[in-house]
């Protein structure tokens, strides 16, 4: 129970997460957020850690001088986090996927994400493994999902080492370079909650378009009726020939 707490309070508001961190010092604060976000991707069961809030907060304090965090020392830390999680979460569903998916076992493997998730890899084949490293969830299906398909890793890992680059950056840029404003600083929860609904909305409305969508009518081939007379006539007109 404790730990659910903890998690929902680093969701709600990452930065006092990083505060309490700093003061046990900046090397277990470094090792905190790289061991976050390498978890996020690199675990198949952990999709719901704060990523993208984690890494705006971490370069909210890189940006304050008092805070002792440093950017040159951050980038490194957040580049690799990311990259090593989608390569050892793509070794996880090339050599135990199938068997995880049948055991049950991981409830946030639902088939809807499977399916989100696989639909982008038929579309966008290996840029959808760059593509799906801005949309939570589908970030930590995607590695696991392109182990399981049979998906190269030489193809694999250039678009991922470029995702997780781009991604990382991007995240912490943001947090660097518009932290310290004033408004940001006074409202931060809120932006915190902003960045968490950005990040999820096209992951929803994918979901809501596949359960809700509407259903291609059947033609007057696949209709029952039609296949059950089709047959006989069928039969018919192959003894009369």
């Amino acid at each position: 129970m404790n730990f659910i707490s903890y998690l929902i309070g680093l969701l709600k508001d990452p930065r006092a997460a990083i505060a309490g961190w700093i003061a046990m010092g900046l090397a277990p604060t470094y090792a905190f957020i790289f061991l976050i976000v390498f978890i996020e991707t690199g675990v198949v069961f952990m999709p719901f850690l704060p990523g993208d809030s984690l890494l705006f907060a971490a370069g909210v304090f890189a940006h304050d001088p008092s805070s002792g965090m440093k950017l040159a020392v951050l980038l490194p830390i957040v580049w690799a986090a990311p990259i090593l999680g989608d390569e050892c979460n793509y070794f996880i569903g090339h050599f135990f996927g199938k068997r995880i998916i049948a055991s049950g076992k991981v409830k946030a493997l639902t088939p809807e994400r499977l399916g989100k998730t696989e639909k982008m890899i038929d579309k966008w084949g290996p840029l959808a493994v760059f593509l799906g490293r801005f949309f939570p969830f589908i970030r930590t299906f995607m590695p696991f999902i392109s182990g399981i398909s049979g998906m190269k890793w030489t193809r694999f890992a250039p678009f991922s080492v470029l995702g997780g680059f781009v991604w990382s950056t991007l995240f912490t840029a943001l947090g660097y370079f518009f932290g310290g404003i004033p408004a940001v600083q006074e409202h931060f929860e809120l932006v915190i909650v902003l960045i968490l609904l950005v990040s999820l909305a096209p992951t929803v409305i994918g979901l809501l378009k596949m359960k809700f969508g509407k259903k291609k009518p059947a033609t007057v081939a696949e209709t029952p009726e039609v296949a059950q007379h089709a047959a006989p006539i069928s039969s018919a007109h192959h003894v009369t020939k």
